[in-house]
């Protein structure tokens, strides 16, 4: 799917300015609790969106072929018509619909995607007046035991609300390509198919994560959900809007081996950053011996050639996620200085970082 014109600049988008909110109901008709769930419900269901997919087509029943069908939800983030929602709700997708608070359907564009951390930003060609933006909190703020609300369509039903508490943070989630999305929140509020990508609200109607993954054997709640959380979101989400896709640094580090002393550094990209740095990585050793009359050629793996890996940036690593992490939070054409034990002693490798395909 073709990216389509952005429409709306960096600084609309965050912070949104928040929802007014409805008119609560008398006091000593509901409980204190209840009117913060009330007032939180109020002011911003109308930012919660229904998202539905169609795809590449199947083959059902008796030779007949019917498209693939998805369901999801999501958050508007802007007046522009940008909307905030998972990668997977959309992936494979070629027809992407969007249902507002007030019913009305528009067809959806593809604006932007990064599949390791399971975002995706929309565009709709709606009215400004029925945008109603969620405004942006600070997951860095969040502690276990706050209370929190997660907004979504569920089995199809339009914004429902579950409320439950923070049971954890900073757990980690599989991503694509084999890496790992890092500071995942953990709720126990109930979460089923099509919560996907819905909004995960604090107390004060602030969005403080996206709503991602279950962890259940049937697919269905079981108490234990996963956010990502709005900090991660906002480095995202403006780098999808300018350039359709995160640009992220490269080390030219192709693969490690993770061991209990540090990364052995197994394989270099050619004419990578890390390899024009002059980090070493294994060496492929040619020797020449003879048997009788005849000269062969033998090739063996030198291992001990390869540097260890120990530290980056003055910090410890012992994992390669830690290294992956601390790369991401570089740009292309800064410095990384890694840490390593080359033939017993310790040296740094400072490598200009490159920009990943």
């Amino acid at each position: 799917m073709a990216n389509q014109p952005r429409t709306a600049s960096l600084p609309q988008l965050l912070p949104a300015k928040s929802v007014p909110p409805a008119p609560i109901p008398e006091v000593g008709e509901f409980t204190p609790e209840e009117l913060v769930n009330i007032r939180v419900y109020e002011t911003t269901n109308r930012g919660v969106v229904n998202i539905t997919t169609k795809g590449a087509p199947i083959e059902t029943f008796f030779g007949v072929t019917e498209p693939a069908e998805g369901a999801g939800s999501g958050s508007v983030i802007d007046t522009a018509g940008h909307i905030l929602t998972n990668y997977h709700v959309i992936a494979g997708a070629s027809q992407i619909s969007v249902t507002l608070f007030d019913g009305n359907n528009y067809d959806a564009a593809l604006v932007g995607q990064d599949p390791h951390n399971d975002t995706a930003v929309l565009l709709i060609k709606a009215p400004p007046e029925v945008l109603k933006p969620l405004r942006f909190g600070d997951s860095s703020r969040l502690r276990v035991g706050q209370k929190i609300y997660a907004i979504g369509n569920p089995f199809g039903l339009e914004r429902t609300m579950t409320v439950g508490i923070i049971s954890s943070l900073n757990r980690s989630l599989p991503s694509t390509g084999g890496r790992t999305m890092k500071s995942i929140i953990q709720i126990d509020a109930a979460l089923n198919r099509g919560n996907s990508g819905g909004p995960l609200i604090n107390s004060r109607g602030e969005l403080v994560g996206m709503n991602t993954a279950i962890a259940s054997r049937v697919g269905e709640n079981s108490g234990v959900g996963f956010a990502i959380p709005v900090n991660t979101i906002g480095r995202v989400v403006p780098q999808l809007l300018a350039n359709g896709r995160v640009v992220r640094a490269y080390t030219g580090i192709s693969q490690v081996y993770q061991t209990d002393q540090g990364l052995v550094v197994a394989v270099l990209a050619p004419e990578g950053p890390a390899e024009k740095a002059g980090l070493r990585g294994f060496r492929l050793v040619k020797t020449q011996k003879r048997r009788g009359p005849f000269l062969f050629e033998e090739r063996t793996i030198d291992r001990n050639w390869a540097d260890r890996i120990i530290g980056a940036d003055g910090r410890a690593v012992t994992e390669a996620d830690d290294l992956m992490a601390m790369i991401d939070n570089k740009r292309p054409g800064q410095i990384i200085t890694l840490r390593v034990v080359r033939e017993g002693r310790e040296l740094d490798v400072p490598i200009q970082l490159g920009e990943s395909d």
